[in-house]
């Protein structure tokens, strides 16, 4: 197994791990919506993807969005979205393309790497943590406008 930068020539490996992401989340499937998704994200450079690849088969993706930190006055990395077939579970793909998002921010000179995830994903947790991430619990409430 490989970790690839995903371009738009893996568009049809990676819109169905996305789709599968989404389905994880309670959202419905929606392929077609999934695919227009990626390419447009692909077409404007808008995030970098990371997909583990083995042969002609895609076993997880992440995708990071830059942003910045005024206060640290850097490049941060939100990690949005990481997910590995159920198949391939326990055996270190997530851990992999964790590595390279955090070499990424290394690389961009970048404060870190942040994410969020469910309460419920207990084992998305237990993975974050190992791998050094810090749990914040912070001092000010997120609020989110639907528009």
């Amino acid at each position: 197994m490989k970790i690839i930068t995903a371009t738009l020539d893996h568009l049809e490996l990676i819109a169905p791990l996305f789709n599968a992401y989404r389905v994880f989340y309670d959202q419905a499937s929606d392929l077609e919506a999934a695919t227009a998704f990626l390419r447009e994200r692909f077409l404007l450079r808008e995030s970098v993807i990371y997909m583990a690849l083995e042969g002609e088969t895609a076993f997880g993706f992440t995708q990071l969005y830059p942003s910045f930190s005024s206060v640290s006055m850097r490049r941060l990395w939100i990690l949005n979205d990481l997910f590995v077939i159920p198949e391939a579970r326990g055996q270190r793909v997530g851990e992999a393309l964790i590595g390279a998002a955090v070499e990424l921010a290394q690389t961009s000179g970048a404060v870190g790497v942040q994410l969020e995830t469910a309460h419920t994903n207990l084992s998305g947790q237990k993975l974050y943590e190992r791998l050094g991430f810090q749990r914040e619990d912070l001092a000010y409430r997120t609020y989110f406008l639907k528009v």
